[in-house]
């Protein structure tokens, strides 16, 4: 049975609470936070700060202490915190972390996952402080492919500690007195949550890899049943009575509910604000009132909690929503309060501070044992400070006013979906099928960069120029495409960093999975990006633009994008449509790949074989620091821009330019500072319907040129957001101008390289750069700003990011 949310069931809550929904929405309002990626939070409840992306919060039995682990790229720690005063009393680091975390029986003591440390460590309780006092040994650390998510204990009559796994995908069963592993048991694919039954003689475990929930005898020592449930199903929650297991869908917006009695889902509740959406809620956290009637289910890319009665078994209801922060990953309920944590806190923000720091003190934190003290940098990956939120259990009432709050707080609809904004005539059709005059459409990704970096010495941009570090000198090409077509000061990347930052490039949302690793692989503490199409478990549920294109009968190819360094090909949906001699390395030059593409893409045009998407790849914007040997840092910028051009010019002068657009953004915006945000980034759009010599202060993200170029080819939305973003059509005009574009030379010496055998050269010779951000990011940023600098850089003057302008 499928439950959805009644929208009758919302309107009628709305009459209900109409008497005081206008004042307490008119305050809410005012707490209003608009994020990059085009939504916006109104979190209520009182907040509490934590650490860089919590997880997971377990309470303890006797409901005095909160603990929380937070699990993000910067420090770990475990938080603890006293529910009767709200406060946050200790918070303790922990090397290497992950979500598993558990109260003893008698509260006296915390078991937490060790992350890739491959152990799980016990910490003692003393004066509301925290103090790890043993550890229960796994296996030998990364790079030993561990790695423990959930656990559970069971010390009563099991005397047992129940831990799964997500790289090596098993099940390990501790002897809680001899600290043995009992058993261990192969699961088939990576695990995230397991919880033990009320008679004890069942392990649930969420396979987050596999779509369903694993049935372990404990008495057999084996799994003895599977039960599919939705794609990603994470956390796990079991009623009081034992009766109902209740399963988070992240990439199916739902809950599956499962008898224990019949081991089998009886129904399935959609947790999204509407029916029949595309995967983008990310539901990841569940959790049952004390009455066992109402279940709030945590939607991380909602920013909200969704609330249903659950009173009668297979019959739900939904009853509405509450806002809470930004990226919910977990929700407790004490008594009458529902305790949330905020993986992302309650606001983007600028990096001042960096992330090319200022000064050659500057270091990154070593979680190997280095004992200094890294000054403050703000790097994006571990800038945004996750928070408790701390709600009352509203009353229908109240629930009413938060439902509507709720609903302001998205972009999406299922409207947008089909028919979304624009104007009559334009090339960017608003509805999905609308013809359009460019037929055509070039995609490049390029790496890491801000506009500030790039473009901020454009007059007519909000630039900051004492960030500028690769200005028109170093990028005459861009620069000069920015002046003859459009200016885009207002653009922003959907992702933090590369590894979910081609997945949000090429598919418009990132896996729960991709989300929550992949700050431990860039603080690290082993692991790996997991992007690219290189592991199935962090891959869209219903794929990327090319399986989009494949089952709407257009034609695609790919130069370099998901394609390993042997021009295989990360996808099946790929296969036969990799074009050959474009390699991901940075030993070659984007010049050369251009040159490539050149050659291929004549060939097509002559055989009238041209698709009608084609994503190229041209990385070495991205530099290799100041290695030796190597092209400087700006030898590989002016490079890249050369590409660019050289890509642009030939498209403007070949018989398809009266048919063709071109977008380019980068992946992630992480290598580099901005006075506006820290995800604030160059874009730019090429073609004969471009509204020449234009500046667009229109808010545009990632998601947002996806779904430009799905309007265009005739193509639905993929996710909830590129439905929900706002389409690039200000940047066009109904009267072309086919005035060809000609590339500039570059004003760097391209062969040249890095020559001092420095400190800078043997830090930068460390490291594997033809790999995805395999370098430490606030090393590499330390080591580009000082070999380009040479000084410390001026601080940044703060500015608010636009919403939107006409």
């Amino acid at each position: 049975m499928k439950t959805i949310f009644s929208i009758g069931l919302y309107l009628a809550l709305l009459a209900f609470s109409y008497s005081v929904q206008s004042q307490s929405l008119k305050e809410l309002e005012k707490k209003r936070v608009m994020l990059p990626n085009g939504w916006s939070i109104t979190p209520v409840g009182s907040q509490i700060p934590l650490g860089d992306l919590p997880l997971n919060l377990v309470i303890s039995h006797n409901k005095k202490f909160l603990a929380v682990t937070n699990n993000g790229q910067s420090t770990q720690t475990i938080d603890l915190v006293e529910l009767s005063s709200g406060k946050r009393t200790d918070s303790i680091i922990i090397g290497k972390s992950f979500y598993g975390l558990a109260f003893s029986k008698d509260d006296r003591f915390i078991y937490a996952s060790g992350g890739n440390d491959n152990r799980i460590n016990k910490y003692e309780i003393t004066h509301k402080k925290l103090k790890l006092v043993d550890s229960l040994v796994i296996g030998k650390p990364w790079p030993n492919k561990i790695s423990p998510t959930g656990i559970e204990l069971e010390e009563t009559k099991l005397n047992k500690l129940f831990v799964v796994t997500k790289e090596d995908s098993s099940l390990y069963v501790f002897d809680l007195t001899s600290k043995k592993i009992l058993n261990k048991v192969s699961l088939g694919a990576e695990a995230y949550a397991c919880r033990i039954s009320k008679d004890l003689k069942t392990l649930y475990i969420s396979a987050w890899g596999r779509g369903k929930v694993l049935l372990y005898d404990i008495a057999a020592k084996s799994i003895r049943a599977e039960i599919p449930v939705g794609s990603n199903p994470n956390e796990l929650h079991l009623s009081k009575d034992g009766r109902w297991l209740y399963v988070a869908n992240a990439n199916d917006n739902s809950v599956s509910v499962i008898s224990v009695t019949t081991e089998k889902v009886i129904e399935t509740l959609n947790a999204a604000l509407y029916p029949n959406s595309p995967s983008g809620s990310t539901t990841n956290g569940v959790a049952l009132s004390e009455d066992q009637k109402t279940l709030y289910i945590a939607n991380a890319d909602n920013n909200c909690l969704a609330v249903f009665d659950v009173s009668v078994p297979g019959r739900s209801k939904s009853k509405g929503f509450i806002p809470v922060g930004w990226f919910p990953t977990n929700v407790k309920v004490s008594g009458k309060k529902i305790y949330v944590t905020n993986g992302k806190g309650l606001s983007s923000f600028a990096n001042p501070e960096g992330p090319n720091p200022t000064n050659k003190r500057q270091v990154v934190i070593d979680h190997q044992g280095d004992s200094l003290k890294p000054k403050k940098v703000q790097y994006i990956g571990g800038l945004f400070r996750g928070t408790l939120s701390i709600i009352e259990e509203p009353n229908p009432v109240q629930l009413g006013v938060y439902t509507s709050a709720v609903y302001r707080n998205s972009p999406y609809s299922k409207e947008r979906e089909l028919v979304t904004e624009g104007e009559a005539g334009n090339p960017v059709p608003m509805k999905v099928g609308d013809k359009s005059p460019i037929k055509y459409v070039f995609y490049i990704i390029k790496e890491n960069r801000t506009y500030d970096q790039v473009l901020s010495d454009i007059p007519g941009g909000n630039g900051d120029t004492s960030l500028l570090l690769f200005g028109e000198k170093i990028t005459p090409n861009q620069h000069k495409i920015a002046k003859e077509f459009v200016l885009l000061d207002n653009f922003y990347v959907d992702a933090e960093v590369s590894a979910d930052g081609h997945n949000w490039s090429m598919g418009a949302y990132a896996t729960d999975y991709n989300e929550k690793t992949w700050p431990t692989a860039y603080g690290q503490r082993g692991g790996g990006g997991e992007s690219l199409g290189l592991r199935a478990i962090a891959n869209n549920r219903d794929g990327y633009i090319w399986d989009h294109c494949a089952r709407n009968n257009i034609t695609y190819r790919t130069y370099g994008e998901f394609v390993k360094r042997g021009l295989e090909p990360n996808l099946p949906v790929l296969e036969g449509h990799v074009a050959p001699f474009m390699p991901h390395d940075a030993r070659y030059r984007d010049t050369m790949r251009i040159n490539q593409w050149k050659r291929d893409f004549d060939s097509l045009v002559a055989v009238n074989a041209l698709p009608r998407l084609s994503t190229l790849r041209l990385s070495n914007d991205h530099t290799e620091g100041m290695r030796l040997g190597r092209p400087t840092p700006y030898a590989h910028v002016a490079d890249n821009d050369l590409a660019v051009g050289m890509m642009v010019e030939h498209l403007s002068k070949s018989p398809v330019w009266k048919e063709s657009a071109v977008f380019i953004l980068e992946d992630d915006a992480q290598n580099g500072p901005d006075h506006v945000d820290a995800h604030r980034s160059t874009a730019y759009v090429i073609s004969p319907y471009v509204n020449r010599r234009s500046v667009d202060h229109t808010m545009y993200t990632t998601s947002g040129m996806l779904r430009t170029m799905e309007l265009i080819l005739g193509l639905p939305p993929m996710t909830q957001f590129d439905a929900a973003a706002t389409p690039m059509w200000r940047c066009f005009t109904t009267t072309p101008d086919f005035t060809p574009f000609s590339s500039l030379p570059s004003n760097v010496d391209l062969n040249e390289v890095n020559k001092k055998n420095d400190d800078l050269a043997k830090r930068s010779e460390q490291f594997d750069w033809t790999k995805i951000d395999a370098v430490p990011d606030l090393l590499f940023n330390e080591i580009l700003w000082q070999g380009l600098k040479g000084k410390p850089a001026p601080g940044p003057v703060r500015a608010g990011f636009l919403k939107e302008t006409k």
